[in-house]
């Protein structure tokens, strides 16, 4: 499958982002404005500034000698990198494969266009939807990102805007009457307001390049005016220049720049976000809102993902499911709803009851137009073997480990293994209730030769206790305001610290029963001092 990337690029990022922010000033010419050597320069402008003939790079002094009415205000480019960024979330709608460029968007679909019925209609979706958001765009698709780059920036103003969706022919070029003056940047809409979309065919990258000025190929402008002034101005001047000749005047970036135009050097374009390896998509004719349909269309994307996952033959760990609804703005996130598992699963009846519990918190608005399900997390799950009578199978364990963590939160549900401590609240550890500790390869057993209590207390609560010393178990002992007097006793066994630890008595257990067949479990801290007072603490309970 060919290679095919959307690059698009919005020529007045910088003022469309104020006018979101600020719609009154719409109609006003604008003006962005930074610093630079103790002067304001403009650094973009709305269309009706343009129109007035403010162009970026003049002072703003200037600037307001052209147009009086002229609003500035200062360019924010932290806040419109991040502004861009959530268009390049707000992108995988159309494709997992998006990255901010600059000040634009670039769109990896191969393979994703024929779900939008061809690239025409992926473009015009593009367009109307940020169109819609107010943005001025301009649109191009290729068969690598530097073509696609060039051209959405470089090529000229379109003869047809929008609802036409393409330049002359199947994705061609304008005609060199439409051109009009070689080598000059293009608008970002045509005159009637629309926005160009230019489609190129597959391998017809360098009929589209050639008619294209130098700088195109993102070069320095150092460079560009080096190449200009020994004639070489047009991309496609460069074909007839043996390719030595023009390394040793002018480095290997220009073939370089050329080489990953036409296709021949790889270039990579780095996603917004990681690509999970397993993931479904569902767009709709109509938009849903019911809780029936929202059910179906989980119920659809699940079936789908999980036969993915079985040829692979994997579970997943974790599923995000994103609603995208048509009434969504570009910045705001789409709604997502996550579960997990204790395990690798792909029973879809299994994981869709784990979502049942959450589909409620979706809220449809107008209606959800586009729901992808996604597997970040996955891990190997193979054929199951059981016994002849069903016995080997803990599914339903697991099933129902999974509906508590996602009700409660993974954290909630643990199991307690043993670790390799002396110390009582330091024998034991959580972890996962279906997993191993991470620290361990193998699982330690429990204690066998030493009676343990049940129930612990933590910490354990200081008692007063009446006791022959240096070894003799307590007679009577006071808890809470209750006295309990002893009736048989077992002990001591000494218990210490680790040794690296630089605080930790030794500490001397007994088990003991009262007098009323509770049994207890004492200890006293620290060595026998004859002037000191033993301290005495109840740490569990027997039975």
């Amino acid at each position: 499958m060919a290679r095919r990337i959307l690059s698009l690029w919005l020529p007045r990022f910088a003022t469309d982002a104020w006018t979101r922010r600020r719609p009154e000033t719409a109609a006003r010419p604008l003006a962005a404005v930074a610093a630079e050597r103790g002067r304001l320069i403009v650094i973009a402008t709305n269309r009706a500034a343009e129109r007035a003939g403010v162009l970026p790079g003049v002072t703003l002094a200037d600037a307001r000698a052209v147009e009086p009415g002229l609003t500035s205000f200062d360019a924010d480019p932290a806040a419109d990198a991040a502004l861009l960024d959530r268009l390049a979330g707000w992108a995988l709608r159309w494709t997992p494969w998006t990255a901010a460029d600059g000040d634009g968007l670039m769109l990896d679909v191969t393979g994703c266009a024929h779900l939008f019925g061809g690239e025409s209609e992926l473009a015009r979706d593009v367009v109307e939807r940020l169109g819609r958001a107010g943005f001025e765009l301009r649109v191009a698709i290729a068969d690598t990102p530097a073509a696609a780059w060039a051209v959405a920036r470089y090529a000229l103003t379109c003869p047809h805007p929008l609802p036409l969706p393409r330049c002359a022919g199947e994705g061609g070029m304008p005609s060199p009457a439409q051109r009009g003056r070689e080598g000059t940047r293009a608008e970002g809409r045509g005159e009637g307001g629309g926005t160009c979309v230019h489609i190129i065919p597959p391998h017809a990258q360098r009929h589209a390049l050639d008619p294209l000025p130098m700088a195109a190929l993102r070069l320095p402008s150092d460079t560009v005016a080096a190449l200009d002034a020994v004639g070489l101005r047009r991309i496609g001047d460069l074909h007839g220049v043996p390719r030595a000749t023009l390394a040793a005047r002018f480095g290997a970036e220009p073939m370089r720049r050329l080489d990953q135009a036409l296709g021949q050097l790889d270039e990579p374009v780095s996603p917004h976000r990681p690509v999970v390896p397993h993931s479904a998509r569902l767009a709709f004719a109509e938009p849903i809102s019911t809780p029936d349909d929202l059910a179906c269309a989980v119920r659809h994307l699940l079936d789908t993902l999980c036969a993915r996952l079985e040829r692979s033959q994997e579970g997943a760990r974790r599923l995000e499911l994103e609603a995208h609804r048509i009434d969504r703005r570009p910045e705001d996130a789409p709604q997502t709803l996550i579960i997990g598992t204790g395990r690798p699963v792909r029973a879809p009846a299994a994981l869709m009851r784990l979502f049942a519990e959450k589909l409620e918190r979706i809220e449809p608005g107008l209606g959800i137009e586009v729901m992808t399900l996604a597997a970040p997390v996955v891990g190997p799950l193979g054929a199951i073997q059981t016994g002849l009578d069903g016995g080997g199978d803990d599914s339903g364990l697991g099933d129902l480990v999974d509906r508590l963590g996602n009700r409660l939160g993974p954290r909630s549900v643990l199991r307690l293994v043993p670790r390799a401590s002396w110390l009582p609240e330091r024998a034991v550890t959580g972890c996962p209730a279906l997993g191993v500790p991470a620290n361990q390869s193998m699982p330690l057993l429990w204690p066998a030769d030493r009676p343990r209590p049940v129930r612990l207390l933590a910490p354990p609560e200081p008692i007063e206790a009446v006791a022959p010393v240096p070894d003799d178990p307590p007679r009577m002992f006071r808890w809470r305001g209750v006295a309990h007097r002893v009736r048989r006793a077992d002990g001591p066994e000494r218990l210490e610290s680790e040794w690296w630890r630089k605080h930790g008595d030794p500490r001397d257990y007994y088990r003991v029963e009262d007098s009323e067949g509770r049994r207890f479990w004492l200890f006293r801290q620290g060595l026998y001092r004859p002037d000191t007072a033993a301290r005495w603490f109840l740490h569990g309970f027997f039975g």
